[in-house]
């Protein structure tokens, strides 16, 4: 069985990101990679520098995959199903029966947006319906806006967004219970809530967002959406699997320094790890890590402590 200097689990923004990295170091590195996570549904990306007009997550994964692969790079569409550490060697099996083993590991398996089941939603996700504030409020400026959430994470994510827009509704989807301190926030910024579940996306020819559908028939019209909805998943079943550390919201901890884990020779990077899931941090992430990769593989111990 081939040996990998290092084996990237997860294909998206961070494991490209050093995979680049590595390739560049002309080590033997393989992608395994199920084409999940959050760049695999977002139509744009608004804020990564050079690209002003914005880039799909599919088109900036493609690249990313063709700029890898320039290096040497290979990459298996295919799930990690278990990982363990045999002898100092990462022993890797798949879904599809695989098995690989590699000297390290980066964990950039990322997480999946819990997201409800309405007509045309993916269709405008980074065109005119967005999850982050940090990356995407500023698309509401001035704008007409609805949030589509349930809760206390609907409402917070409706008053965040009154720094860019004072024309906000939020669409409790679920009907679900808002405590005192948000209902007071909403009532504050004069944002009106609705408590319908809804049931269609409206969009133009463009497939971008026109209004929303809601169960009663009623349309409300909109510019702009964002999603408010709590419970995305952390893909950290195998780093929990390998003996790595997680937080109490189930990110993975790594040294800020390194982006190394507890368990020596394991990395992690990405929406995998705490801090604000940016595609911008994911590819410094990914970068960072496989430096210290390359050092591990040139016999670098981990740094000192400073």
């Amino acid at each position: 069985m081939d040996k990998k200097d290092s084996i990237i689990i997860g294909g998206g923004i961070a494991g490209l990101q050093a995979s680049i990295q590595l390739g560049r170091y002309n080590h033997n590195v393989l992608v395994v990679d199920s084409n999940q996570g959050r760049s695999t549904i977002c139509k744009c990306f608004h804020n990564i520098l050079g690209w002003p007009n914005g880039i799909s997550g599919e088109e900036l994964r493609r690249l990313g995959k063709l700029h890898a692969e320039k290096y040497g790079v290979a990459f298996e569409n295919d799930k990690v199903i278990n990982l363990e550490k045999r002898d100092e060697i990462f022993v890797l099996k798949t879904e599809k029966n695989a098995e690989y083993k590699s000297k390290t590991i980066f964990l950039a398996t990322g997480l999946v947006d819990n997201l409800p089941d309405i007509d045309n939603l993916y269709q405008c996700l980074g065109k005119s319906i967005y999850v982050c504030p940090d990356c995407d409020g500023y698309e509401t400026t001035a704008k007409k806006t609805v949030v589509l959430g349930t809760g206390n994470a609907g409402a917070n994510m409706a008053v965040t967004l009154t720094y860019w827009s004072d024309d906000i509704v939020f669409v409790n989807h679920d009907q679900s219970t808002i405590d005192h301190k948000a209902s007071d926030a909403l009532e504050e910024h004069n944002i009106q809530v609705i408590n319908e579940p809804v049931t269609k996306i409206l969009l133009d020819e463009d497939e971008n967002l026109t209004g929303i559908l809601l169960g009663s028939g009623t349309i409300v019209e909109a510019e702009r959406g964002f999603t408010g909805f709590r419970g995305n998943k952390m893909n950290y079943e195998l780093a929990e699997q390998a003996g790595v550390t997680l937080n109490e919201k189930k990110h993975v901890l790594v040294n800020p320094r390194t982006k190394e884990t507890n368990v020596e020779g394991i990395w992690a990077g990405g929406d995998l790890i705490a801090h604000s899931e940016q595609t911008t941090i994911a590819m410094g992430d990914g970068s960072q890590a496989a430096i210290w990769i390359h050092k591990r593989l040139m016999g670098e111990g981990p740094p000192e402590e400073e």
